[in-house]
């Protein structure tokens, strides 16, 4: 893993008070000479399924600000609508009835673990980087992430990675058949238009003036400043690095890259996935429930 990757881990740590705030534990980790390794676990799950409730409130920037901070996790406002529009992203209806009371598990699980690995990129990349809010609705498909590192005068990309987050029940399958195929049309830089109009929105979010935005989101389909990052909701019997290379083995598909620019992502839940998951999407909604209206 990157010396950056590891230097924004230690900063992240900070004192034993801000690690207790700390939703996510990442670090290094490796997996075999074609690609290099993180692992996520969760920390303090009261703050995860909160951060994740007020993701799912369209205060993702909130979210940011909290994780930057490592602050108590608070939305910016909150009433009743909102909360409720929130609790029907976090509930799962199968099958669907109208009005829509849920989602069916796949998309809510997937929604949870995308704010997860979106929270994760935060807590080692802080400010140093910008990242693609998660999809807030339902119906959003496409890019699942996409974090742009700038020069320090804000005026270049220096690295561009893009996200792939998979909450699976076969993940070696999904990773083969899925994953790699769409990073190989991303590397042909295929739907160049997509992830430019994404790093379009980054910048102009950093306060980069227009008339620049276009000439400096070029640099996303640069290849030798591509990174791509893998990232799969895992049970603990894949928290070892055999289990790791057999998941990202083929990865090196990806060719005329090195290893740094291929990452693979391991969040490891403490129980069976599904059930942990569905049991922090449950936190997120008692939080939702315990809120009150108006600004906090």
């Amino acid at each position: 893993m990157s010396k950056q990757f590891e230097e924004n881990l230690d900063e992240s740590e900070g004192s034993s008070d801000q690690a207790d705030l700390a939703p996510v534990h990442c670090e290094a980790c490796t997996i075999d000479e074609n690609c290099v390794g993180e692992r996520w676990v969760p920390g303090n799950e009261d703050e995860l399924a909160a951060l994740i409730a007020i993701v799912a409130m369209g205060q993702a920037s909130e979210a940011s600000h909290i994780l930057n901070e490592l602050i108590p996790a608070k939305p910016a406002f909150s009433f009743e609508e909102l909360r409720e529009e929130a609790k029907i992203r976090l509930t799962v209806e199968e099958p669907a009835s109208k009005p829509r009371k849920g989602y069916p598990k796949w998309q809510r699980d997937g929604f949870v673990f995308e704010v997860i690995s979106w929270i994760a990129a935060k807590t080692t990349h802080g400010d140093s980087a910008l990242l693609k809010d998660p999809h807030v609705s339902a119906t959003s498909q496409g890019l699942d992430g996409l974090m742009l590192e700038l020069a320090s005068g804000g005026d270049k990309i220096t690295s561009s990675t893009v996200f792939e987050d998979k909450c699976t029940d076969n993940p070696r399958n999904t990773f083969l058949y899925k994953v790699v195929p769409a990073f190989e049309d991303r590397h042909k830089n295929l739907r160049s238009a997509e992830i430019i109009d994404a790093a379009g929105a980054l910048l102009r979010s950093a306060g980069v003036l227009q008339k620049d935005v276009a000439r400096i989101s070029a640099a996303v389909t640069d290849k030798s400043k591509r990174k791509y990052r893998a990232a799969f909701s895992l049970p603990d019997s894949y928290d070892a690095q055999e289990e790791r290379k057999a998941l990202f083995a083929d990865y090196n598909r990806i060719e005329n890259i090195n290893a740094e620019q291929r990452i693979g992502a391991s969040f490891i839940t403490p129980t069976a996935m599904r059930t942990w998951i569905a049991g922090l999407a449950e936190k997120a909604i008692d939080y939702l429930n315990n809120l009150e209206d108006g600004e906090v």
